[in-house]
């Protein structure tokens, strides 16, 4: 569904100063609780950013194609290598993030849902405490943002190219790329905000949401890279039921124009099926000129090589992790202005600076692209965190954390008390280095979107440092998998002999978890 802006306005190319407005002058908020020296925050979600393509990580993926920018947050702060997502799909990631709670308490279980802005949020605390809010770029929850001094956002998705911004009293069509626009505009609305107060800001990216449509300094950034292909590229979902009804397999669910960018013949300009034209008509004839004399001799190879089978299905990989990684050059490059322009200001050292994604993503893992299963891929939210004052250079943070910790973390990192009602625990200790022998072994995840896109299964489960199961309830369905020993989730071990121990533990924990929560039974049907 796509966000009914409240009114449109003419498509003219402006300012992008002269959308702000005008910010209320220090001191006139009655509570202001906060002093000029409390920390700000810059919450900056990248969409469907997978670990692998973060060579902080250390992959050999990333190795080829690295992110020095969003590895500087890393290497001056903390690495999360266990972090995860309670719902691993867009909206209801974001909706866990600002509640503090996972989907089924905030209401936002699977897109479409209308987020109750009207609820407790990490914005509205932070607001009551004397600080100034602001959410920039995508938002992705149907409703009006709430809680915030200043807001603009993408319609909906949000294009990559000419993208429709909406505020409360208009919507604006902005000539240039998605990452770009919302950079400068985070930039100029820190320049113009209320220097009395401290700030929490949400920089939310389009980018690397599918279409993967690069900025056109990057067409060829990486066209003579060869990304390592997944050992399980061709998986055959052997024991794996809900796996083998998935339709988000690269080479034969990809849509080869909107996608992979391939063309209706060779010399063509059009692209072969595309149900979403209008993205691409968002350029002007000029930009799609560009586009076509970028991509047709690229496109023309391939119908000169006459690839079929395995060798189209390898080729499509590769177009894919391309224009992946060259999507995500521009976000390299947004964090790096984001951290010299703190410094240039003399915030860079007293702003809790968080970089992370909405969830992960497959990058050819299982065949596939898109998120939205509990495997470790899509589960698995990468993330980031600078703060000296607190943090460490170079920490590594290898305990269980959820975004549903998020707010709870920003809060006590301020000094402002966590809401009981929050269902996250602040994971500061961590990142202080503290001795933590109770911390939590386990997460609950739940998966709601079924049927939908993609078509994969309800599902919920529970994970821990070694083993995860999960349990796709309308198929009355059991998987269990020894990440030891299989890292991949290749083999589900659920019901094999000498399971059993582990298999009753961990029933165990998802009951109690499920209690802990307070999951309705309506939800596990």
């Amino acid at each position: 569904k796509i966000m009914q802006p409240m009114k449109t306005v003419a498509k003219n190319r402006l300012l992008l100063g002269a959308v702000l407005p005008l910010l209320p002058l220090a001191g006139t908020h009655a509570q202001n609780k906060a002093k000029e020296s409390a920390p700000n925050v810059l919450f900056i979600m990248s969409d469907d950013h997978a670990e692998k393509a973060i060579s902080a990580y250390g992959s050999e993926f990333s190795r080829l194609a690295p992110t020095p920018n969003i590895d500087r947050i890393a290497n001056e702060g903390a690495l999360f290598q266990a972090n995860y997502c309670c719902n691993s799909l867009s909206g209801p990631s974001r909706a866990s993030v600002m509640s503090g709670k996972h989907s089924h308490a905030n209401g936002f279980m699977r897109n479409g849902n209308k987020f109750d802005g009207s609820q407790l949020l990490v914005q509205k605390v932070f607001q009551e405490n004397g600080y100034q809010t602001a959410l920039i770029g995508k938002w992705h929850l149907v409703t009006k943002p709430t809680g915030f001094d200043y807001w603009t956002i993408l319609n909906d998705q949000g294009e990559y190219y000419n993208p429709d911004f909406i505020t409360e009293k208009d919507t604006v069509r902005i000539d240039g790329y998605v990452t770009d626009i919302i950079t400068e505009k985070t930039i100029n609305w820190l320049d113009h905000r209320d220097r009395s107060k401290p700030f929490f800001m949400m920089m939310h990216h389009k980018a690397v949401h599918r279409n993967w449509w690069p900025a056109e300094r990057h067409y060829h950034l990486y066209d003579n890279v060869n990304f390592p292909v997944p050992e399980n590229y061709f998986d055959d979902y052997e024991g794996r039921e809900a796996a083998k009804k998935q339709k988000m397999n690269i080479y034969r669910d990809m849509y080869e124009g909107h996608d992979l960018k391939m063309n209706v013949a060779k010399g063509s300009d059009s692209l072969r099926f595309d149900p979403w034209k209008h993205l691409n008509q968002r350029m002007t004839p000029a930009q799609w000129k560009r586009f076509n004399d970028n991509y047709r001799e690229k496109n023309n190879s391939l119908w000169d090589q006459n690839l079929q089978g395995k060798d189209l299905a390898l080729w499509k990989y590769q177009r894919y992790a391309r224009e992946y990684m060259a999507t995500i050059a521009s976000l390299d490059e947004s964090v790096g202005k984001m951290l010299d322009y703190l410094k240039k200001e003399g915030l860079l050292d007293n702003t809790i600076i968080v970089y992370c994604s909405d969830q992960g993503f497959y990058v050819g893992e299982h065949g596939w692209f898109d998120k939205r299963f509990m495997y470790e891929e899509s589960m698995k939210m990468p993330m980031m965190m600078r703060f000296p004052p607190k943090i460490k250079a170079g920490t590594h943070i290898t305990k269980l954390t959820q975004n549903i910790d998020f707010a709870p973390t920003f809060l006590e990192m301020c000094g402002i008390d966590i809401p009981k009602e929050m269902q996250g625990v602040s994971f500061l200790p961590l990142l202080e280095g503290k001795k933590t022998p109770d911390w939590r072994k386990y997460l609950y995840y739940h998966f709601y979107e079924f049927p939908g896109f993609h078509s994969v299964h309800k599902h919920y489960g529970v994970k821990g440092e070694r083993y995860k199961l999960m349990y796709f309830y309308q198929d009355k369905v059991w998987e269990l998998y020894d990440l030891k020993n299989d890292p991949m989730e290749m083999h589900n071990i659920y019901g094999q002999k000498g399971t059993e121990k582990i298999t009753a533990e961990l029933k165990k924990e998802l009951t109690k978890l499920q209690q802990q929560y307070k999951v309705p039974q309506r939800c596990m049907e």
